[in-house]
Order: C-alpha cells, then structure tokens, then sequence
C-alpha cells in the first residue's frame, strides 16, 4: 500500500526559552546545518548559542505565534489537509526537527498499512542542511524501524514549470495594483562552504564569485546539487515568466549565523542599500520557503521593513509563502497522483 509523507523544517513546541532551547539544540546540532566536527559544533552551539540564543529567539517566536500554534506547523497541517482532500492515498505529516518528528509520521502511514512512501521535503531547492538531511534521516528510519518499506523521495522542483506557474500567479495575485519599484527574492543563506561540499564535480561551484556567478550560469552535472544555482535559477525564471524588466528583481540570502562567509549578497544589507539608494517602494518574496515562519513573518516582515523605513524607504510589501495555496494544494497532488499511478503501471 501506497502513502506519502510531507516534511517540514519543524518548530518549538511553544515561545518559551526553555523550548526553544530544546529545539535549538536539536538543530543547531545536525551535522549538516552546522558541518564542522562534533567537538566544535558541541562547543559552539551548547557553550555559547544555547547560553544566549534562546531568550531573543524566543521573544521573536513570540512576536509571531498564532493562537492556533507555530504558523509554520498550522500552515503545513493546512497544506496536509488540503492534499489529502485530493488524494486517495493516506497522507502523513513530520518535521524534521521538534517533537512532530519524521519517526511519527513514518509509524503513522505503516500503522495504516503503509509499505511504500513518497517522501516529500517541502522544499523547491536542494541544500545539506535541508532536502538532504530530511533524505539521510529517512533512510536511517527505514532500516532501523522499518526495513520491508519502499521510500521514493520526490527530486527539488525549483525549476519544474508548473511550480514556477503556481510561484509566479501567486507573487502577481499579491503585487496586484502595488507599483513597487523592485522585487527581491530572498532565500535562506548557507554557509559558502556547503556550495563546495554539494558540488559532485569538485571543481565547478565557486560560491565566491559573488558578482557575474559565471558558474551558476554555465550548465554543469553540479547543479543538481548547487543550493546557489537553483535560487538564482526560481529567480530568473520567475521574472521570465512575469516578463519583468531587468533591474527590477534581484536575489538575496537571509539569515546567517557565525563568522564563517555566507552566500551573498546579504539580505539586511540589500534591504539598506536599496533605501539609501532612494528606492521608496520594496517588495520581496522568500521562494525558499513554502510555509511562513520565524524567518518570513519575523526576520522579513518586521525587521526588514524596520531596516526600510529607517533608511528612508516608504512602502514594504512582503509576499506571503505559498502555505496551503489551492494552485500549490492542486500541483502537490497531482505529482503524488502521478507518482502513484507510475509506481502502480511499473509494479
């Protein structure tokens, strides 16, 4: 039997310190979000981030959190849902760090009967620190707790055409009749190092060439794996298919940690830039997440147009995720459909 299992980042299971300490350290301690060997990353995160982090983070989750819950969480349920309406097979839902963990959406959907999984990690590009380590922890699950089940996880759709449709209507839908000056697409920032790690060819990404990004413009096998390509790439396309002039849309990373370089440009930076540069009228979409949270409503939503107004900006437009969209509803379905069809025909 046939079941499908959505995959979100995850979240604290209230604003408290004390539980966003524990989700923190969780997160912070995967290899693959913080890759640096376990004795500097258990240094890093539990002598210093889990001393002074939790109280701030805290006081933003607070500054977002709905009556119902997590947006993030309530907003992914919404999105399960709304697939599941469309859907004859059971839909199951984990995140991969919190305590609606991946382990329970697995028992879950074998509970029902369940023995081969279309794994879903809810987002459009390839990173290490989040489609793969959704993919590894899967694995590990499977032959551990699971070993008789199929798991089939779905490929990053950053550039498959009907997502870029469903992108794009929904950023029009919400700039309508908003004579904005410029879009800017912010995605969340990974440490350059992690552009390296990803390229299969070793010798291809060169994450600091900041610039004219020659090789994210030059077609190479590494792309299948480059986080910095496939942004740029949801960019481009998007502005190709809202037929945008060039110089009115641009890319950006948000949310660094450390003092390691990032990918840039940096989206504070730009977002300050752009107001000292006179422009009054700012929009920005965040493609790298399908379900607002902490790093959308808070860091985006607020602090960046805080940043915007403080430097002269007048109008801050922030496009919401595509959460539980019906087009996006619709699009995810149809790709669980055809691959339970596909999977049916080959079997």
């Amino acid at each position: 039997m046939k079941g499908v299992l959505l995959v979100n980042l995850g979240s604290p299971d209230s604003p408290e310190p004390k539980d966003v300490k524990k989700y923190l350290g969780e997160f912070l301690m995967d290899e693959r979000v913080i890759d640096v060997p376990l004795w500097a990353r258990t240094l890093l995160v539990k002598g210093i981030v889990l001393n002074t982090r939790p109280k701030q983070s805290a006081k933003a989750y607070k500054k977002i959190w709905w009556d119902e819950g997590s947006p993030l969480i309530v907003l992914s349920e919404r999105l399960q849902s709304g697939i599941q309406n469309q859907s004859s097979l059971p839909v199951a839902l984990g995140m991969r760090y919190g305590s609606m963990t991946m382990m329970k959406g697995f028992q879950e959907l074998v509970d029902k009967g369940v023995d081969d999984i279309l794994l879903i990690p809810l987002y459009p590009q390839f990173a290490m620190a989040t489609t793969e380590t959704i993919v590894v922890l899967a694995d590990e699950i499977r032959k551990e707790h699971f070993p008789k089940v199929k798991i089939t996880d779905l490929k990053p759709f950053y550039n498959d055409p009907k997502y870029i449709e469903v992108l794009s209507n929904s950023i029009a839908k919400h700039l309508e009749g908003n004579d904005y000056e410029h879009l800017l697409f912010s995605y969340h920032g990974v440490p350059e190092r992690h552009i390296r790690k990803s390229d299969i060819t070793s010798s291809h990404c060169k994450p600091n060439d900041r610039i004219d990004c020659v090789c994210c413009k030059t077609p190479s096998p590494a792309h299948e794996f480059c986080y910095k390509h496939q942004c740029k790439e949801v960019t481009r396309l998007v502005g190709e298919h809202l037929n945008m002039t060039e110089g009115t849309f641009s890319t950006s990373f948000q949310s660094r940690l450390g003092f390691d370089p990032w990918l840039q440009p940096y989206t504070d930076l730009t977002i300050e830039r752009m107001g000292k540069e006179g422009v009054k009228k700012l929009a920005i979409v965040t493609p790298a997440f399908v379900s607002d949270c902490l790093e959308t409503l808070e860091e985006i939503a607020m602090e960046g147009e805080e940043i915007f107004h403080e430097v002269g900006g007048k109008d801050f437009t922030t496009i919401p995720c595509l959460n539980d969209d019906s087009a996006f509803v619709d699009l995810l379905s149809q790709w669980i459909n055809d691959w339970a069809k596909a999977e049916t025909v080959t079997a």
